[in-house]
C-alpha cells in the first residue's frame, strides 16, 4: 500500500535519524521546517520514542499549542494526565496493547504495526479536543536493538462526533497511515445509537425478552438488531463480538 504524500515525510525523517537514535536533531534541518510546517497546517504534533526503554527521544514544537506542554518535557504522563477519565479505561488498554506489541517485534527482531484510534484530550484552554492518536512501531538493530515508536497527534474536532463505538485500526496496512478523513475515522464504528444501546444492555447480562421490554420493542425487532450488528461485524456470535468490544476498551 502507498501513503500519502503527508506522511512520506514521517517515514523520510525516521529513515533518516533513526540511525543516530534521534539525537542532535537540528531545528534548521530542512525536512524537519517542513515538518513543522505540515504539523501547523494539519493541527498536529508528534513525538518519537523508544518503547523498549520507554524513552521520549522527540518531539515537534506544537505540543504546547495542542496540549500546553514544552516539546522537551513530552512524556507519556502528560497524554494520560490530559485524557478525559471517560477514555482512561481505553487509553489504559492501549498502552498495554503497544506494550506487548514492542515485545513482539523486539523478540522477533524485525517486523512494523500500525494501532490508531481516538481520544478526548484536555487542551491549554482547559476544555476537551477529540484526538487522533495515530502510532506507528518498527523495529531497528541500528544504532542499538530496539523498538521505535512515532506517535501522531491530529485534532479531528471538525470530524462529526463519534457517538457509537471509537475509531479503531490495528494491524500494517499502511493506507491506514494518512492524514484523517471522514472514512479513516469511521473505521471501527460501524454501529448506529440503537444498535450500540443494545450491544451494551447485551453485555450488561440482558436476554432478548428483557431488551424488548426495556426499550419498548418487540423480541422479532431486537433479533433483527442482533442479526444486523452480527453481519456488519462479521462475528459469528454476539458473545465474540463483545469481547473483541471489551479487549478494545469500547465497553
Amino acid at each position: 500500500m502507498t501513503v500519502d504524500q503527508d506522511y512520506q515525510l514521517f517515514l523520510r525523517f525516521m529513515e533518516i535519524f533513526s540511525p543516530v537514535g534521534f539525537k542532535d536533531i537540528d531545528p534548521d534541518d530542512p525536512l524537519v521546517i517542513e515538518l513543522e510546517e505540515m504539523m501547523e497546517k494539519n493541527n498536529q504534533f508528534f513525538y518519537i520514542a523508544d518503547l523498549i526503554r520507554i524513552n521520549v527521544l522527540y518531539s515537534s514544537k506544537r505540543s504546547r499549542e495542542m496540549l500546553g506542554i514544552e516539546p522537551a518535557e513530552v512524556s507519556p504522563y502528560h497524554f494520560m494526565e490530559a485524557t478525559h477519565p471517560d477514555d482512561i479505561q481505553r487509553l489504559n488498554i492501549g498502552r498495554t496493547k503497544l506494550i506487548k506489541m514492542a515485545q513482539d517485534l523486539f523478540i522477533a527482531e524485525k517486523g512494523t504495526a500500525l494501532f490508531s484510534t481516538n481520544f478526548k484530550v484536555r487542551n491549554p484552554a482547559g476544555s476537551y479536543s477529540c484526538l487522533l492518536v495515530q502510532c506507528y512501531l518498527y523495529c531497528t538493530l541500528i544504532p542499538y536493538k530496539t523498538v521505535f515508536f512515532l506517535k501522531i497527534h491530529t485534532n479531528v474536532d471538525w470530524c462529526k462526533k463519534i457517538k457509537h463505538g471509537y475509531h479503531y485500526y490495528l494491524g500494517n496496512d499502511m493506507s491506514y497511515f494518512r492524514h484523517p478523513d471522514e472514512e479513516l475515522m469511521n473505521t471501527g464504528n460501524v454501529f448506529s445509537e440503537r444498535e450500540f444501546e443494545i450491544i451494551k444492555l447485551i453485555a450488561s447480562g440482558l436476554s432478548t425478552c428483557q431488551l424488548a421490554e426495556k426499550l419498548f420493542l418487540s423480541p422479532y425487532t431486537i433479533n433483527t438488531h442482533r442479526r444486523n450488528i452480527l453481519k456488519k461485524t462479521g462475528k459469528a456470535t454476539i458473545s465474540d463480538l463483545i469481547y473483541d468490544l471489551m479487549e478494545r476498551g469500547v465497553i
